[in-house]
């Protein structure tokens, strides 16, 4: 008897927000036999898939995480025994998600694999905040950047993790530049940007996001001397994934919130103002009243 084998499916969950999944995406998560998905991915987007075994397989940074070579067994395995096959990955698959690994142990299992791409949380936080990563005259080049290393046993870099820990880390020449997985080394990535890279100094604007797209989104906007001064260290969830952009291209962005908060600070004042008139009228109305009544 032939063993028919399930096709693997990669596909982007996008950046949180479950309706942010493609169609093709949540077409697939309703015919899935079974859904392997990341730690961060929406438990509503999974409502799109009560038929499926749901597996969960995903990595957070400081937490047990599945290693890399069991979730690729998995796959295998999976599709063995199950004619779809999803691998339910946050963002983009091929942006910082390792599908390369998968898909060329699914490959070399003769199993057939397909990747359906997803919104990648920088271009959701571009939207988010409604500024592009190019601006013309101002930002013609972005690079997408993250510090974080695979610690796999069967990896060669964790061999070479400790001593790579405390080497500077590469300047990217971009004009504006995002961090994906930022939060621990953002006070070193300020520092070093600052010193080493004459495009970015210590006015050059800095917008932070967590949990782009969800309910839990939060900004943090300054600049990259405050950020190398340690100012966001306290305002970061270590709960939540953030994202470090920095660039002049955010310049704009940055002008519009700052006008916003003074103009709803200034608001607050006048409100303030007008409650404490208010309150003296309605004091003074009163004494009259008690003067009259004691007459």
């Amino acid at each position: 008897m032939t063993l028919t084998l399930g096709k693997v499916y990669l596909v982007g969950a996008g950046p949180g927000a479950a309706d942010l999944i493609t169609v093709r995406g949540a077409k697939l998560l309703e015919k899935a036999d079974i859904v392997f998905h990341d730690a961060l991915v929406d438990q509503a987007m999974l409502e799109l898939c009560p038929q499926a075994i749901q597996e969960p397989v995903g990595k957070r940074c400081g937490k047990l995480s599945s290693a890399q070579h069991f979730i690729n067994k998995r796959l295998i395995d999976a599709a063995q025994k199950h004619q779809i096959v999803v691998r339910l990955k946050g963002g983009d698959p091929m942006m910082f998600g390792r599908a390369d690994e998968e898909i060329q142990a699914l490959k070399q299992a003769g199993i057939e694999v397909e990747v359906v791409p997803g919104i990648t949380a920088a271009l959701a936080g571009a939207a988010t905040i409604q500024q592009s990563l190019t601006l013309r005259g101002v930002s013609r080049s972005v690079a997408f950047v993250t510090l974080a290393q695979a610690n796999d046993a069967e990896n060669t870099i964790h061999s070479n993790a400790q001593e790579n820990k405390n080497q500077p880390l590469q300047n990217p020449s971009a004009d504006t530049v995002v961090y994906y997985m930022g939060r621990k080394d953002a006070s070193n990535i300020a520092k070093q940007l600052i010193a080493g890279n004459s495009q970015h100094t210590s006015n050059t604007p800095v917008h932070i996001l967590e949990a782009v797209s969800t309910k839990n989104e939060r900004h943090w906007s300054s600049n990259l001397g405050q950020l190398a001064d340690g100012i966001a260290n306290e305002w970061f969830d270590s709960a939540s994934p953030a994202l470090v952009m920095i660039g002049e291209a955010l310049r704009e962005h940055q002008k519009t919130t700052q006008q916003a908060t003074k103009k709803t600070a200034k608001q607050i004042h006048e409100l303030e103002s007008s409650c404490a008139k208010i309150n003296d009228g309605l004091q003074d109305s009163g004494i009259f009243s008690n003067s009259r009544r004691s007459a």
